[in-house]
């Protein structure tokens, strides 16, 4: 018998990178959309999260800016980064041994997080901050703590949501 299944399905890092980057289109940042995508040992969805405020702190309230002569009316003391946001959205107990795929590189302070949470790989799509000090001090972590990562590399053919 042979299998006449369907050539050119997704793979499961498209599949969920693609997850991830459906998330970032839910952030309302003007300048940084982030999307990440908490996945169990088995494939199964556990997670999901992109950046913004936290619940109860209006969008239309706090500042979206990068640039202020206060840092209290800059985006960085308020925003919270998507890797951490899916993190705190799971419910379910324990994240040990989960992949996480993101469409940036984790900074340093998402790295921690994701250290103590247990989550064991990191499949990231875009590393334009590479050579800065938050980078290099998560892949330091990352590397004493075991924690695999690598970058999401696409198949031969696009794959592009439309909406």
């Amino acid at each position: 018998m042979g299998s006449d299944k369907r050539q050119g399905y997704l793979s499961w890092d498209e599949y969920f990178m693609g997850v991830a980057a459906l998330s970032a289109m839910r952030s309302k940042d003007p300048n940084t959309q982030v999307g990440a995508c908490i996945v169990s040992e088995d494939n199964k969805i556990l997670s999901m999260g992109y950046n913004g405020f936290p619940i109860g702190c209006s969008d239309d309230e706090f500042p979206w800016c990068r640039e202020a002569e206060s840092p209290l009316d800059k985006k960085y003391f308020y925003v919270a980064h998507s890797e951490l946001n899916a993190i705190l959205n799971y419910r379910g107990g324990s994240l040990d041994n989960a992949k996480l795929y993101v469409t940036e590189f984790p900074c340093n302070e998402c790295a921690k997080a994701i250290i103590q949470a247990g989550i064991r790989t990191v499949i990231y799509d875009s590393d334009k901050y590479h050579e800065t000090p938050s980078s290099i001090a998560s892949r330091r972590m990352f590397n004493a703590a075991g924690v695999r990562y690598y970058r999401y590399t696409r198949s031969g053919r696009r794959v592009e949501l439309e909406l």
